[in-house]
């Protein structure tokens, strides 16, 4: 089930909305009344700077130059 809060309850009540979450309880934080965030249970699985479907990044590929022949295709 989903519980919304307001902005200022979940200033208020941080520790226990985060306690709810690891629960696996989904909370939505709204602001006049309108959908601003979601606070949900981390999943164990996801690591940040991955692509789940491709894997880790190989952050030192990705920043290397691009080969000539596409280079010269992207700038056509």
């Amino acid at each position: 089930m989903m519980r919304r809060v307001s902005v200022h309850e979940a200033k208020a009540k941080l520790s226990e909305l985060l306690e709810a979450a690891r629960r696996g309880e989904e909370i939505v934080i709204t602001r006049y009344g309108r959908p601003l965030a979601r606070l949900s249970p981390w999943e164990e699985g996801v690591r940040l700077g991955t692509l789940r479907r491709l894997g880790p990044v190989d952050w030192e590929a990705f920043h290397a130059p691009l080969p000539e022949e596409e280079l010269t295709a992207w700038e056509g």
